[in-house]
């Protein structure tokens, strides 16, 4: 980072792999085995020691308690050491946050299990000032959030969220889930991948539907070629129409999916299938920080878990429904 210009991809990539050697694991599990070698006590020590008093004993219990406690406090704070240097690496305004590097440093993050600034990451994924380098100097461009390129995939979201869940952190869980599934960016990704081979069948489709009918309206002599051709056109048109409208509706009401959150009661077809991605993940991370027995959801106390309700029902959603809960439909 001290060096001028800008940093290559390759070098960013570079280090942050340097944050996640395979020593690291392997100090960090030695660490833990220390830890717990530690908390074992031999018992022909704790037989010399019975005659010794009381003062000697309280010394002995209090080295015993640091040892003990040592290795943890090592293992954070090396866990932390290298969790900073990688956010520092990644925040740093010469850096471009790349999809690749975006990648690598969720997976740095979800190893290390600290999630909590993958939110804020995925924002400057979208957001960060983009440098180049004119005359000599470096200038810092803004970008689109809403670009398509800005959107994160699928499947780094995905282990960013499975890492908030692990750590038990549902802020951070939250936060991934807005900076990720329920941006603009995110949508129109999905809108592009899903939607435009069916917008061009259905554009495609009367026109086939207009040869076809040309066609029939010559194979009859009842009436003439030009009146039979707009009956099969609006005949066939119609039946294409009125099923595909049907199958439309079935494909974006469908709640099979669907466990513990659901659509609020008029919220548009659009909408749903839209923003379907974002409800799957809410209704993953109420999945994760609930009752794991169905016999009892909906029974959650506690303030973050009553947050978390009215935060989904201020998107749209209901955390809950009773009448789609088991026994109740």
């Amino acid at each position: 980072l001290a060096q001028p210009g800008i940093p290559s991809e390759e070098m960013t990539m570079t280090a942050l792999r340097a944050c996640w050697r395979k020593d690291l694991k392997l100090a960090l599990d030695s660490a833990e085995q220390r830890s717990e070698a530690s908390t074992v006590v031999d018992p022909a020590s704790h037989l010399l020691g019975l005659d010794s008093d009381t003062k000697a004993q309280q010394h002995v219990d209090a080295a015993t308690a640091e040892a003990k406690a040592t290795p943890a406090m090592r293992v954070q704070d090396v866990v932390d050491k290298f969790s900073d240097a990688a956010y520092a690496i990644i925040t740093h305004p010469t850096v471009v946050i790349t999809p690749q590097v975006l990648e690598l440093y969720v997976e740095l993050q979800s190893r290390l299990g600290k999630p909590e600034t993958l939110p804020q990451v995925f924002e400057l994924f979208a957001s960060k000032p983009r440098p180049r380098l004119a005359s000599g100097s470096i200038q810092y461009v803004k970008p689109n959030p809403g670009k398509l390129s800005n959107a994160v995939l699928p499947a780094v979201a995905d282990v960013a969220l499975t890492a908030a869940i692990e750590a038990k952190n549902l802020d951070a869980a939250v936060g991934i889930v807005e900076s990720t599934c329920a941006t603009t960016a995110t949508r129109r990704q999905r809108m592009l991948n899903n939607a435009f081979f069916p917008a061009v069948v259905f554009g495609g489709t009367p026109i086939a539907i207009y040869l076809v009918a040309t066609n029939f309206s010559l194979l009859q002599n009842s009436m003439e070629p030009v009146m039979a051709r707009n009956v099969a056109f609006a005949a066939i048109l119609a039946y294409v129409g009125f099923t595909a409208t049907i199958g439309g509706v079935a494909a974006t009401t469908t709640n099979d999916q669907m466990k513990r959150v659901t659509w609020a009661p008029g919220t548009p077809l659009r909408q749903r299938w839209l923003r379907e991605e974002e409800r799957a993940a809410y209704d993953k991370v109420a999945l994760a920080f609930g009752f794991s027995e169905q016999t009892r959801w909906g029974e959650e106390e506690g303030e973050e878990f009553l947050l978390l309700r009215e935060f989904i029902l201020r998107r749209g959603m209901i955390l809950d429904a009773v009448e789609l809960m088991p026994g109740m439909n």
